[in-house]
């Protein structure tokens, strides 16, 4: 009578036992990420976030879970996320298959940045300080070369609960290196909906100022509230993205400092070419404002943000966290015919049709999801009521 012979597992499966994993923090479309809690050599304990990947839907890309690594393990500062180690397991089923990989990173307890800010009052001095926080971030990445090409809300979080709390980037999955500083011949089309720059949604070349973009439209949202590109309509949408047509709405910027406002804009410059850089950035007027201690006391400009990010927009935004981000076609395609041999049901990327994806980002919202402006007739819309809409579209809702 033969003897059935466990699986063998990687070397680094070991260190699987040294975790014991909590609470789902999100779900993407190549797996999860989980809350944890890491068991020292010596005895000591800290809590983590582990990113654990299926290899079988990655099957022919597992290089991007490499890079990944190789990414994060590159970058030193204090407000990149740090990877602590990462390893791989067999599945016990499929002998042959090795099952997943693990990436642990530090912990970033705090929560998402919207989420801190919607608690409460905060000034525009506030505002300056997250966004030089983030601003010394992308710059020490583009002087390494590095370009994170989702800057977005949801990538910055805080270390802890502590009201003094560090803020850090997370999520280095769709980052990339560049040849050299100037190169500009990445072509792939990802992001995400709404902080994607004009030339990635108009399908051409770009290097490093797409992540200035995406922080002019954090910090677009910070100050007041709403997005800076929300037509219904999906053509308008694209239209308003690549020849970077914002509006100001005076309700909402009428007690933002005319240095702000310039910043933005210099952000949300069409041209790459002529967009402000991470090193011009951090020479901005707009950061004089961190000397400005009487801004303590100033204005709350919060309002915008509790009123256009309440919880719906919360929930919805949880639903389809991962159909927000938009990859090349070619690997939805690929994971969905994974997913497909497996017995599992596609990605929320429910289409190969960039433009059909961009249709139901942008589709209409409800009134009540629209901040109220009774002067304005092109009043913004909030992400409450795309995101709600983009939900009912994938799940039929």
């Amino acid at each position: 009578m033969s003897t059935l012979v466990p699986p063998t597992q990687p070397e680094s499966y070991a260190k699987k036992k040294n975790y014991t994993f909590e609470k789902t923090l999100g779900k993407g479309t190549f797996g999860v990420v989980r809350s944890a809690t890491h068991r020292r050599p010596d005895g000591t304990k800290e809590p983590v976030a582990v990113k654990i990947i299926s290899k079988h839907l990655l099957k022919g890309h597992e290089e991007t879970v490499m890079r990944e690594i190789e990414m994060v393990q590159s970058l030193d500062h204090p407000h990149i996320v740090k990877l602590i180690e990462w390893f791989e397991s067999k599945d016990k089923v499929r002998v042959h298959r090795l099952h997943e990989f693990y990436l642990v990173f530090e912990a970033a307890s705090g929560g998402e940045l919207f989420d801190r800010l919607a608690r409460g009052r905060f000034t525009e001095r506030v505002a300056c300080r997250t966004i030089h926080v983030v601003l010394e971030a992308i710059n020490y990445m583009h002087h390494h070369n590095t370009v994170h090409r989702d800057i977005k809300p949801e990538n910055i979080l805080y270390r802890s609960e502590a009201e003094d709390a560090n803020i850090v980037l997370v999520d280095f999955g769709i980052a990339t290196h560049l040849r050299h500083q100037n190169d500009t011949n990445l072509h792939d089309m990802c992001g995400s909906i709404g902080y994607a720059a004009p030339e990635v949604v108009a399908k051409k070349h770009y290097g490093k100022q797409v992540d200035m973009w995406g922080l002019g439209v954090v910090t677009f949202c910070m100050l007041c509230g709403y997005a800076p590109f929300s037509s219904a309509d999906p053509a308008l949408f694209r239209r308003q993205v690549e020849c970077a047509e914002i509006k100001f709405d005076q309700k909402y910027w009428a007690t933002v400092s005319d240095e702000g406002i310039d910043f933005v804009k210099r952000c949300l410059t069409r041209d790459p070419d002529a967009r402000i850089t991470s090193d011009e950035a951090l020479q901005h007027p707009w950061f004089r404002l961190l000397d400005d201690t009487q801004q303590d006391d100033a204005h709350d400009i919060g309002a915008g943000i509790r009123e256009n990010y309440r919880s719906r927009w919360k929930s919805a935004v949880a639903t389809v966290r991962a159909t927000q981000r938009f990859q090349t076609v070619g690997e939805v395609v690929k994971a969905n015919a994974e997913r497909a041999a497996h017995g599992e049901p596609p990605s929320p990327l429910f289409s190969d049709d960039e433009d059909e994806y961009f249709a139901a980002a942008t589709s209409q919202a409800t009134p009540q999801d629209r901040p109220t402006n009774q002067n304005s007739a092109d009043t913004p819309t909030s992400w409450a009521g795309l995101m709600a809409r983009l939900h009912s579209l994938v799940h039929g809702s």
